[in-house]
């Protein structure tokens, strides 16, 4: 990914982190909490990507549960999957 700020939305990740902390134990998930909340702080950070990937996949079976109440997660995690190729 060449350019992080292009796809990072930083409304979109305090959104997934109240979503978060409503529906899913913060216990359970504060790995990948502290990592959001760095990126709502930093979005142009392209290591916190790399964090939240590492986070996401030591999530196990949780992992199902936070692309429920955060979906935007799914996009941050694809890797630029889904940004424009003109």
């Amino acid at each position: 990914m060449s350019d992080p700020s292009r796809i990072i939305d930083p409304q979109q990740i305090e959104t997934s982190i109240m979503m978060l902390k409503q529906y899913v134990r913060e216990d359970d998930i504060a790995p990948l909490i502290d990592v959001l909340e760095s990126m709502a702080v930093d979005p142009r950070n392209e290591a916190l990507l790399d964090q939240l990937s590492d986070a996401f996949g030591k999530l196990g079976l949780q992992q199902g549960i936070v692309l429920t109440y955060a979906p935007y997660l799914s996009t941050l995690l694809s890797d630029g999957l889904f940004d424009d190729t003109d």
